[in-house]
């Protein structure tokens, strides 16, 4: 049985790679910072008692500025795979904590680096570094791997930062190492601060009389938006290669904030117009204008493309948020239902507990 180790797993990506990786025989092992609230909510539906001998979902404290205790955890686990996604992941708030964007985004991907190496000295293990399309900043589009690096925030920066740590570990070192240079990606589970959830989530309550407005920075960006399970099922495919490289993952179609608001209202039979509000302080001090991205080369390599459009997309955001405010009671006339596909429906079990986590050294 392969085995598998995910930082960032109770994020967006980290949930859905954990659902595919467990579809596919893996024995998972997440890592999650220790705090005062339990967030693993999105982990929830793959959730088994610690008491059952075939589980294969294993958390485990942890934190990328925790160099020792990344050693320790490698050590322990042993992973075939290793999937690096967790950081500080928000460009807006990048500009207010540019220290600690710098320090978990980009220093954290150093410290697994060699955790990862020092580990592998007796044990084959494969590397997967989640990029971003914001290392391309101000390049022009279509952005590909061949495209010069432009970041404009601290976040695009850290990451640019993270992406060449890797190539030089995978060019000094033959570390088996990938770069994943994602555009956005999206789903019920994105983050409610991301503005496709914060627009899918407004249509919905407006909808249900719960607001009146929603308030957004600069709806002229163009942003290359997708599916994020079709997006991690590609992180996958790119450790099953037979060599390391760097890959662009994208839709190749650019829609701008506006026309996403208006795929979401729409949805519900509102007018976007009649409801959003511009408001500064979401602009960023320096702004990218459009990120749409080419992924020729991963299709080529390995078969990957995205298969969701954006009016779909946005559909099944706003499908989801319809049904979260039903099962809360709020919602007038009958649930709608959450329209993902069936390979990825929310199921439910019980929530994961934090004495199930496997407790740290003192």
């Amino acid at each position: 049985m392969k085995r598998a180790l995910i930082t960032g797993i109770t994020g967006q990506d980290g949930s859905y790679l954990a659902d595919l990786l467990l579809d596919k025989g893996y024995e998972v092992h997440g890592i999650v910072r220790r705090s005062s609230t339990f967030n693993t909510r999105r982990l929830d539906h793959i959730y088994r008692d610690p008491h059952d001998a075939g589980r294969r979902l294993i958390l485990h404290y942890g934190d990328v500025r925790d160099a020792s205790r990344l050693v320790t955890l490698l050590g322990r686990i042993r992973p075939d795979e290793v999937y690096h996604l967790a950081a500080q992941s928000h460009v807006r708030v990048s500009f207010d904590e540019p220290e600690n964007t710098g320090d978990i985004t980009g220093m954290g991907t150093t410290r697994l680096l060699e955790a990862v190496l020092m580990t592998s000295r007796d044990r084959d293990i494969r590397y997967y570094q989640a990029s971003s399309s914001e290392i391309f900043g101000a390049a022009p589009p279509p952005q590909d791997e061949r495209t010069a690096f432009r970041p404009r925030s601290p976040y695009a920066a850290a990451k640019l930062y993270g992406y060449w740590m890797t190539r030089n570990y995978r060019e000094a070192y033959g570390l088996f190492a990938v770069n994943g240079i994602l555009f956005n990606h999206e789903s019920p589970r994105r983050g409610e601060t991301f503005v496709t959830r914060k627009i899918a989530r407004a249509a919905a309550r407006i909808k249900a009389g719960l607001e009146k407005h929603l308030y957004l920075g600069n709806l002229d960006a163009v942003r290359d938006w997708g599916y994020a399970p079709e997006y991690v099922e590609g992180m996958w495919r790119m450790l099953q290669l037979d060599r390391p490289d760097d890959y662009v993952l994208a839709t190749g179609v650019g829609t701008t904030v506006r026309d996403f608001a208006g795929h979401c209202f729409s949805h519900v039979g509102l007018d976007w117009r009649r409801h959003v509000r511009h408001d500064d302080a979401y602009l960023r001090p320096t702004e990218v204008d459009a990120l749409v991205g080419d992924a020729g080369k991963a299709r080529r390599a390995f078969g990957w493309t995205a298969r969701t459009p954006v009016r779909r997309l946005a559909q099944i955001m706003v499908d989801a948020e319809l049904a979260r405010l039903a099962a809360d009671g709020r919602e007038p006339g009958p649930p709608i239902p959450v329209t993902e596909p069936p390979d990825h429906h929310e199921r439910s079990r019980p929530p994961a507990r934090a004495q199930d986590l496997e407790h740290p050294r003192p």
